[in-house]
C-alpha cells in the first residue's frame, strides 16, 4: 500500500473515531451546537472516502486513454469534499434557527464536553500528520483532508467554548448561536476548497515559488545574442508538474549542441522541481519566425 493511501486510511478510521464520540457527546446533552460539530465529522467521513477513491485513481499509470496519468482526479476529491461542507453547513444552520426558536434544556454538559475534547485532539494530531504528508508527497488531496480537520478543531474549540458558557451561565440560546456560527465558518472553508479544486482543474500556473525557480535555471544559461528562452508555460496535476519553455541557440549550432543545452537545463529544473514533465522547443535566436508565438 502507498504511503499516500495509508494516511487517506488514517483520515478514514480519525473520522469514524470522532464521529461516535461527538455523537454520543451530543446524545449526552442534546446540544445542537455539539449537533453540528457532529455534523463536520460526518462530513469529514465522506471527505476522507472520496480522498482515498480519488489517491486509488491517481495513482494510476498513464494509459492510452489518459497520457498524461490520471492525478487531476485529487481535485475532483477536493471539490467533493468542499460540495460536502457546503450541505452540511446548511443543514446546521437550519437545525440551529429550529433550536433558537425552540429552545430545549441541556443535561450531562460536563460530560459531553470532555468527550468532544477528546475528539478534537484526535482530529488535531491526525490533520498535523496529513498536512505535513500532503506537503512532502504534493498531495493536494491530503492537504485539504488535514485542512478540513484542522478546521473542525478550531470550530470545536469555539463550540466547547460556547456551550462550556451555557453550561455555567444556563443561557441556553447561546446554543444554537454557537452552532449558526459554526455553519458560516464551514461554508468559507468549502468555498477555498471547491476554488482550489477550479483552479487545478482549470490548469492554474504553479506556485511563485516553483516558476522563481524555474527562472533562475533558465537565467543562469540565459547568454545575450546567443542564447536565451522565451514560452515558458507551467502547471500542476496533483503532484505532477508540467513545465515547457522554447531555447533559443544560433541556427549555426549543431543539433547535438542545442540537444544537450536543453538536456542540461531540463536536468537542473528537475532537481529543484521533482515530479515534473518537460517539453521543450528548440528554436534559432535570429529567425524572425522565432518570435512570432510569443504571446506570454
Amino acid at each position: 500500500m502507498s504511503t499516500l493511501k495509508k494516511f487517506a486510511w488514517l483520515s478514514v478510521a480519525a473520522s469514524v473515531v470522532t464521529i461516535i464520540l461527538k455523537a454520543g457527546a451530543w446524545w449526552l446533552t442534546g446540544s445542537v451546537g455539539l449537533l453540528s460539530d457532529a455534523a463536520e465529522s460526518l462530513v469529514n467521513l465522506v471527505a476522507a472516502i472520496v480522498a482515498l477513491i480519488a489517491i486509488t485513481i491517481a495513482e494510476r499509470p498513464a494509459d492510452e486513454d489518459h497520457q498524461f496519468g490520471h492525478s487531476k482526479a485529487e481535485y475532483f476529491s477536493a471539490g467533493v469534499e468542499g460540495a460536502m461542507i457546503f450541505i452540511a453547513a446548511g443543514s446546521i444552520i437550519v437545525l440551529a434557527v429550529e433550536r433558537l426558536l425552540n429552545p430545549q434544556e441541556l443535561e450531562q454538559l460536563g460530560v459531553g464536553l470532555i468527550v468532544s475534547i477528546v475528539a478534537s485532539i484526535i482530529n488535531g494530531i491526525v490533520g498535523t500528520m496529513l498536512i505535513r504528508a500532503g506537503r512532502k508527497h504534493r498531495s493536494v488531496t491530503l492537504t485539504a483532508d488535514g485542512k478540513h480537520l484542522l478546521t473542525d478543531v478550531i470550530t470545536s474549540i469555539g463550540v466547547v467554548v460556547g456551550v462550556g458558557v451555557v453550561w455555567l451561565t444556563g443561557w441556553s440560546a447561546l446554543d444554537p448561536i454557537v452552532a449558526i456560527g459554526v455553519g458560516i465558518n464551514i461554508l468559507f472553508v468549502g468555498g477555498g476548497l471547491v476554488r482550489k479544486s477550479a483552479m487545478g482543474l482549470m490548469d492554474a500556473t504553479l506556485s511563485d515559488e516553483d516558476n522563481s525557480a524555474i527562472e533562475a535555471v533558465l537565467d543562469s544559461y540565459r547568454r545575450s545574442g546567443e542564447v536565451d528562452f522565451h514560452e515558458l508555460r507551467t502547471r500542476e496535476s496533483g503532484v505532477r508538474r508540467f513545465v515547457e519553455f522554447h531555447a533559443l541557440v544560433p541556427g549555426s549550432w549543431s543539433v547535438e549542441r542545442a540537444h544537450d543545452l536543453v538536456e542540461n537545463v531540463e536536468s537542473e529544473i528537475r532537481d529543484k522541481l521533482p515530479d515534473s514533465h518537460i517539453a521543450s522547443h528548440i528554436e534559432p535566436i535570429e529567425d524572425d519566425r522565432a518570435y512570432n508565438d510569443v504571446h506570454l
